[in-house]
Order: C-alpha cells, then sequence, then structure tokens
C-alpha cells in the first residue's frame, strides 16, 4: 500500500499578543523527509509511522512536518501556504491507500476557526470517500463536527504531559491500516462534556479516569477511546471538553460509551480541579519547608506552551522584592537581555533590564545588578516525550540569590536540563520558578519537595468561569454550576 503522512500543527491562543507567523513554523519545518531527521515536535509521530509502513512492506509519501511554538492566530497566508503545499504533495502522490496526520487540534487562523477541519475536510475531496484517513491529535484540541466527519480515526494524546504522543501515533497506524484493508469499519461519535477546563493526568482521580479508558479499548467493538480536554484560551465555537469514541460499525456503541464517560468526566469535577495559590502563599510555603529538595513552583499563566509571551515578571519581582535567595526561574523569553549576557561575556557584572517586553500581560520590566553566570551559542532541552526542543541563544545570570534563566527561543521548560545545561544547579535551591502550566511535572516532580501551581498575571489565567468566550454556544461549567440543568 501507498502511504501518505505529514505533520501541520500549531496551539492557538486566540487571547495571546504574538501572532503566529511564517518564522514560527519554518522553526520546526522539512518536507518531503521530516520523518528521517532528529526527533522534533513536528516529526516524532511520522517517525514512528515510517518505521511501522517501512516494516510492514508499504510505500511512504511524506509531506510536510511542521509545529509551531504555540501562539497568536496564525496569518491567513501563512496557514494558507503550508495547508496547500500539504495539499498538493497529495494531489501529486495520488492515488493513495491510506492518509496519517500528525495536527494539534487547536489551530486557529485569520478566517479560519477550525484549522484542521477545513484542512481535513480538503484532504477528503482529494482521496475521495474510500480512503482511510487518520489524524493523531493533542488532548487539548476543539473537536468539530467538520473534523469528525472528514475523518475516519482519530487518536487523541491520553496523558498530560504529553509523554504518550509517540505511543498514541502507534494505537492510530494499526487502525487505519486494517481500515484499508477492510478489516475493521470505524466510526466515531462525541460526547460534550460541557466543561472548560484542565486535566493533569498526573493526579490520582484523572489518572484513574485515563486507565478506565485504555481499560475499555479492544472490548466489545470500542477501537479506540479519547478524552479530548479542549484548549480553553481559545474564542471558537468548539472550545470545551469531549469525549471520543471510535467503534467498529457500531456508533450506536462509540455514541452510548463516550455518553457514560463524559457522565464520569463531569462527575469528578470538583476532585480533578487544580488547586492554585497566590505568589506570596507559594513564596511563603517554600521558605517554610525544612525537606532539603526545592519546591517547584508553576507559573502557569505565562506558559509558552499555551501562546503566552513567557517574560511576565510578576513572581520575579516578589521574590526580588521579598530578599528570596538560593532561587531559579525560567524560562524568560527575552533575546535582547541574552544578546546583552553574550555581549559582556562570562563573569560581568551590570544593571539588566529583564522581561515586562510583550504587552500588558507581561508586566513591567525588571532592573537587576546582575552577574552572567552561564552562556550558551545554541541551547536546548530535553522536548516531549523525546527529542530535543530548540532554546537558541541563552543565558543564565545571578542577581542577589535569585538565578535566572534567559532565551532567545520562546519555550517552557520541560526538562531541568534548560537549567543545568548552563551549569545552573537545582538540587540546591529553595525553590525553583518555572514557566509552565503542566509539561514541566514529568521531570521537574522527581527532584521537587512538593509542586506548587500559581495563581499570577499573565496571557493565560487559569480562572475559566472568567474567559471572554463569545463564541460558545449553550451553558458550561464553571461559568455555569450546572450546565446539564436544562436537560
Amino acid at each position: 500500500m501507498k502511504l501518505f503522512i505529514a505533520s501541520l500543527a500549531t496551539e492557538t491562543n486566540t487571547f495571546a499578543p504574538l501572532p503566529t507567523g511564517r518564522p514560527a513554523f519554518l522553526a520546526d519545518y522539512a518536507r518531503r523527509d521530516g520523518s528521517r531527521n532528529p526527533p522534533r515536535l513536528s516529526n516524532i509521530g511520522l517517525i514512528a509511522w515510517r518505521r511501522l509502513a517501512e516494516a510492514d512492506g508499504h510505500e511512504v509519501v511524506e509531506s510536510l512536518s511542521t509545529f509551531a511554538q504555540p501562539g497568536g492566530i496564525t496569518l491567513r497566508a501563512v496557514y494558507e501556504d503550508l495547508r496547500d503545499a500539504l495539499l498538493a504533495d497529495l494531489k501529486a502522490a495520488g492515488p493513495v491507500d491510506a492518509v496519517l496526520l500528525f495536527m494539534h487540534g487547536a489551530m486557529v487562523a485569520e478566517g479560519y476557526d477550525d484549522c484542521e477541519g477545513d484542512t481535513l475536510a480538503r484532504v477528503r475531496g482529494i482521496v475521495g470517500p474510500g480512503v482511510p484517513v487518520g489524524v493523531e491529535l493533542d488532548l487539548h484540541c476543539h473537536l468539530t463536527e467538520t473534523m469528525r466527519q472528514a475523518a475516519d480515526v482519530m487518536v487523541i494524546y491520553k496523558e498530560y504531559p504529553h509523554t504518550d504522543i509517540v505511543a498514541r501515533a502507534r494505537d492510530l497506524y494499526p487502525l487505519v491500516i486494517a481500515a484499508a484493508e477492510g478489516r475493521i469499519r470505524p466510526v466515531m461519535a462525541y460526547a460534550d462534556c460541557r466543561m472548560v477546563s484542565l486535566w493533569r493526568t498526573s493526579d490520582p482521580p484523572v489518572r484513574r479516569f485515563v486507565d478506565r479508558m485504555s481499560a475499555a479499548e479492544g472490548r466489545d467493538g470500542i477501537l479506540s477511546v479519547s478524552f479530548g480536554h479542549g484548549f480553553p484560551w481559545a474564542d471558537v465555537a468548539d472550545v470545551g471538553a469531549k469525549m471520543l469514541v471510535v467503534a467498529d460499525g457500531d456508533e450506536a456503541a462509540a455514541a452510548a460509551l463516550a455518553r457514560s464517560l463524559a457522565a464520569e468526566v463531569w462527575a469528578m469535577r470538583e476532585e480533578a480541579a487544580t488547586p492554585y495559590v497566590t505568589i506570596d502563599a507559594a513564596i511563603d510555603r517554600a521558605l517554610a519547608c525544612d525537606d532539603p529538595r526545592p519546591m517547584v513552583l508553576a507559573d502557569v499563566a505565562d506558559n509558552a506552551g499555551a501562546g503566552a509571551p513567557s517574560d511576565n515578571t510578576a513572581i520575579l519581582r516578589r521574590l526580588v522584592a521579598r530578599g528570596v535567595r538560593d532561587a531559579a526561574s525560567g524560562l524568560y523569553w527575552d533575546p535582547g537581555a541574552v544578546g546583552i549576557c553574550r555581549e559582556a561575556g562570562i563573569g560581568a557584572r551590570f544593571t539588566l533590564r529583564v522581561g515586562g517586553k510583550c504587552g500588558v500581560t507581561s508586566g513591567d520590566p525588571v532592573d537587576l545588578a546582575v552577574t552572567v553566570r552561564g552562556l550558551a551559542d545554541d541551547h536546548s532541552q530535553a522536548g516531549l516525550s523525546g527529542g530535543r526542543a530548540l532554546l537558541g541563544p541563552s543565558a543564565w545570570v545571578e542577581a542577589d540569590g535569585i538565578h535566572l534563566v534567559l532565551t532567545s527561543q520562546r519555550q517552557q521548560p520541560f526538562d531541568p536540563d534548560a537549567f543545568t545545561g548552563l551549569g545552573l544547579t537545582l538540587h540546591d535551591k529553595r525553590l525553583v520558578v518555572v514557566k509552565s502550566m503542566q509539561h514541566f511535572h514529568a521531570a521537574f516532580a522527581g527532584l521537587a519537595s512538593a509542586v506548587l501551581y500559581v495563581a499570577a498575571p499573565g496571557a493565560v489565567p487559569p480562572d475559566f468561569a472568567a474567559l471572554p468566550l463569545t463564541k460558545k454556544a449553550g451553558p458550561w461549567w464553571p461559568r455555569d454550576p450546572n450546565p446539564f440543568g436544562a436537560a
């Protein structure tokens, strides 16, 4: 068989002050050979598919491999050019026997609130109704009816942090192959949870739920079960959580299981909710802790992985004002400050203006008397589900016991080597502030005395009831305490 594979993805925060342009995609981009390159977020699914397909003796035709760092709305011409390149490659490859796409599910461009649905509908128009189309999606996706109608199988990551991207790619592949060979007839059904929130799979109630989802797969004709958490910071009609079930030919069975699991999500809403603490309360707990390990504070509202600029200074200001020492914080996206540090060199001492540059959600800049402790021309860190995440030229500076990591490429910290790769040790710190919402957890929790989620100002505020969602139809929790009341 001839298989067509491609990736085109980003996650769009429609409230973010950073438009997503061509350079954001070109930072992680290949065409026709991305799966032969070292692992990056854009190609790890494609690598798995190519290896599986070639082991089975199938021909692989590859198109785009690109994943832009989450940000604001994608420019219309940029999206259309990338989409049309993928479609042109698909036409040139035709006829194909199956299509496998690695997408996000929450990409928004000017004029396109549902980029994935738009692309999938055009793919379906090219290959026709008889060719199976499979899609792997991030669990922070918007599941739309256009996507369901255009695809045959959609499989969503189960884990947050996303430690299972490759595993889900391997789940999708045999389903698409079986559909192409006529051994199964996949049908999909959704159930709307009527909720806008976050679910951390490292927490016990959500962990148990994910395990129950997995246990339902492969039984009674159920092929795949996914929980689409949704991406709250997007003003689109389909924002919010949905259950997705794929069954073999029995849409009623898929719909019944989706409704049952959606009811479980609703029932655990309070138990699964994240407890947030104020900046000063978090600092107080860290300073009072007698555990020799550092306490990790998650600056969730300035998470680059959800489109934030990653240069907010609210927590930094409180650390400075309170004279906190033995603290580390990052990653601050500040290419200008990095350039000044590189010019000055290791050991240089001077006053440096840090952060607060991208807009009102960034806060004001902070002027610090710093010493440059470490530099890297091409810094990187361990990425999601393997591979490396590039940070570009970077600097480690110290300001009276507060240690900051500054980067040239906007990225949340996934792994301690984002800090230690510059020579900055973490085990001897009292607290470590990570500008991340949850992806840090897989690698940082093991070194922490505790993990606290901090409700600080930023472009990704965790007050879901207050989000200015104007396009979502119907009631939803937590804005409405009982969105199922009318039913």
